[in-house]
């Protein structure tokens, strides 16, 4: 299974907003900064990821039940389950 077409640019831009806040905090703890600061800026990549991630599973989702409309294999529930506790 691959991330539907519709998917595919929203969760790159939410993967390089993930890895730019990302090198953030990484400057931010070499610089000393405030923990307060840090957390928070560590908050928003977790939510920039998250979303991501809830994004390919939609897609995921979305395509199994295509599929199975056209007589594929639907994922199973079990499979379907292990996407959503990867995010959790």
């Amino acid at each position: 299974m691959q991330v539907d077409e519709a998917a595919v640019k929203p969760v790159l831009n939410r993967l390089r907003r993930a890895q730019g806040q990302l090198a953030g905090v990484i400057a931010m703890i070499e610089a000393g900064r405030d923990c307060k600061d840090v957390v928070t800026q560590l908050a928003a990549v977790s939510r920039a990821l998250d979303r991501a991630g809830f994004k390919i599973v939609a897609s995921g989702m979305r395509q199994c039940l295509a599929d199975a409309e056209q007589g594929g294999a639907p994922m199973s529930e079990a499979e379907l389950e292990k996407l959503f506790l990867a995010l959790a």
